[in-house]
């Protein structure tokens, strides 16, 4: 995008934010969350749109990707968990699928209860349900959960949540259970029985237990890499076909029981994901509503551009989420290699880049605001700290200097985003042009960007994606992003910077080993301070998460916890038999 056509685009979108917010009074600017002149298209924001789905019908998923990965033991990126977790497989623990606050809460799902510790919080002991059945009908049993967790080990299963490999005990060198080895700390006395054994106390190892990595996997069911284009349901629905890139469709399970689901209502009798379609195509057809696309919601966030077609008009905002998505969007800096494993060089990024200007290529301050930390708010007290102190467009005289004294007064640095966010690449390109740093913007297709920024043998220079947390702790951001040993050759998650600091690996570990909750917090927000200064990475922007839905779509609301996703759990039609393809 040209810098003339990126500022017609910031004019539409401001005027498109002055319409959208008039007629707001002042007390509608109270509040947590609430509409207001500032942000817009916070209207919904904790809302149930379209009232309470009625059971039946085909709902349309359009999508600009495939899935990264629904093999659970591989499946962690927004919103695939959530997608994966509410309609195919089940976890031992989960959230509740209610719309604000009441989401966070944790519920059974697989098991009797939220587990129990014993041994000072070492070992944790889950109970499954009786009656809950596969796709054939044959039991779920605890042993398949094991295995599944034994998966996330395995090399050629990449890409999948690190919390078993950081939790359990005895798992130096473990390879997965592929080639018939097997975890001696994840022990099934019984097939209702699964008992954990970890390395240290984990409070909140009931949250950890909502993730994919704790659904069930039948070892009779192992197909290895293949085993993400056809995983074995334990939820409402099976896969019937899956043409990657194209076209998933789920039917359902005839064999699960909501008599032991209270979560998943199950209302739609299909889903059909369309994938590869263009991200502007999807924003107009669900504009528009008609036929099919009246039973529609889009997978990945409405485009910037289309922001003056939905701001302005209320019967189409109205159906328009913004929920906040509690992540942190960032630059990260590769730290392994020059310019960047020079702190003074990442130093001077901090002050390089124009927020402001990233701000406005993601679709203007109805949809992000400045990060001035890495934590988000949801876990630093509902406001980031600002430690740096650097204005949001930027400090281009002090980056410079910054340069001179590093001795790299120009630069030429590679930068890969994902194709949709091709804009705000062009905008940190811009910024850094202003102090002599040239970028070379790579796009990569959304299903495979996360693959190839977590392979080290082709990790750019800079990359540009967000990090959120897996339930509200600083365990489930820093040390995934800045842990050092969490930094894996194929498949690395969250440490993209490959920061390696032996004083931030130390604090990580002291912090863990805390018993007070409060004071492990606290604790976790004063390191934010300090590795801001060592600059990793540089944190963007905080993103809320706009999908539009279809005038027929009811129970659509963004989950505080899966990132302001729509919770697949509850969604469905208000007419089964409108819009039907």
């Amino acid at each position: 995008m040209t810098k003339r056509t990126q500022l017609a685009l910031a004019t539409a979108l401001v005027a498109a934010l002055a319409v959208g917010a008039s007629g707001c009074s002042d007390a509608s600017k109270k509040g947590k969350g609430g509409a207001s002149a500032e942000n817009p298209a916070a209207a919904n924001d904790g809302k149930v749109l379209g009232g309470t789905p009625v059971k039946g019908g085909t709902l349309t998923v359009l999508s600009n990707q495939d899935f990264a990965h629904l093999d659970p033991a591989r499946n962690w990126v927004m919103p695939t968990m959530d997608f994966g977790t509410r309609l195919l497989y089940r976890t031992l623990v989960t959230f509740k699928a209610e719309p604000g606050k009441a989401g966070s809460e944790l519920v059974p799902d697989l098991a009797t209860d939220l587990g129990t510790p014993s041994n000072g919080g070492r070992t944790w002991t889950f109970t499954l349900k009786e009656g809950v059945k596969y796709e054939d009908g044959s039991p779920v049993r605890a042993q398949d959960v094991k295995y599944n967790v034994e998966r996330s080990f395995a090399p050629d299963l990449t890409g999948g949540p690190d919390y078993a490999a950081q939790y359990l005990a005895g798992t130096e060198g473990y390879k997965g259970p592929l080639q018939g080895q097997h975890l001696d700390s994840v022990k099934t006395p019984d097939d209702r029985t699964i008992v954990f054994e970890l390395k240290r106390p984990v409070a909140e190892f009931s949250a950890t237990a909502t993730l994919p990595t704790f659904a069930p996997v039948p070892q009779s069911q192992e197909k290895g890499t293949q085993y993400d284009a056809r995983p074995f349901s334990s939820g409402p629905y099976k896969i019937e076909s899956y043409d990657r890139d194209k076209k998933l469709v789920l039917v359902r399970n005839e064999h699960w029981d909501a008599a032991t689901d209270p979560v998943r209502k199950a209302y739609p009798d299909k889903f059909v994901v369309v994938m590869g379609l263009k991200g502007g195509q999807i924003d107009d057809r669900i504009i528009a509503g008609e036929g099919v696309d009246a039973s529609t919601v889009q997978y990945a966030d409405m485009r910037p551009e289309s922001a003056p077609k939905v701001l302005p008009k209320p019967e189409v905002k109205a159906r328009l989420l913004a929920e906040s998505q509690g992540c942190t969007e960032m630059l990260y800096l590769n730290n392994s290699r020059a310019p960047f494993d020079d702190p003074k060089v990442r130093e001077a990024m901090q002050y390089a880049v124009d927020k402001e200007a990233v701000i406005t290529a993601g679709g203007g301050p109805a949809l992000n605001e400045v990060a001035t930390a890495y934590l988000p708010p949801a876990l630093s007290g509902g406001k980031q700290a600002d430690t740096l102190k650097i204005a949001p467009a930027g400090d281009p005289d002090k980056a410079k200097e910054l340069l001179k004294a590093a001795g790299k007064e120009k630069l030429k640095v590679s930068l890969a985003v994902s194709t949709g966010d091709k804009a705000k690449a062009e905008a940190l390109q811009q910024g850094l042009a202003r102090v002599g740093i040239e970028v070379v913007v790579d796009t990569v297709d959304p299903g495979a960007y996360y693959d190839v920024i977590g392979d080290l043998s082709t990790t750019p220079d800079m990359s540009l994606t967000g990090w959120c947390p897996d339930y509200p702790s600083g365990s489930t951001w820093i040390p995934f992003v800045f842990d050092g040993r969490t930094i894996k050759e194929k498949g690395n998650q969250g440490n993209y910077s490959q920061f390696r600091d032996e004083a931030t690996t130390k604090r990580i570990d002291e912090i863990n080993a805390m018993a007070d909750a409060k004071q492990a917090n606290q604790a976790w927000i004063d390191l934010d301070a300090e590795l801001m200064k060592k600059s990793p990475s540089v944190p963007i922007l905080l993103e809320r998460k706009p999908l539009l839905v279809g005038t027929n779509i009811a129970g659509a609301f963004g989950h505080p916890v899966w990132t302001g996703t729509i919770d697949y759990a509850t969604v469905g039609l208000k007419d089964p038999s409108k819009g039907q393809g």
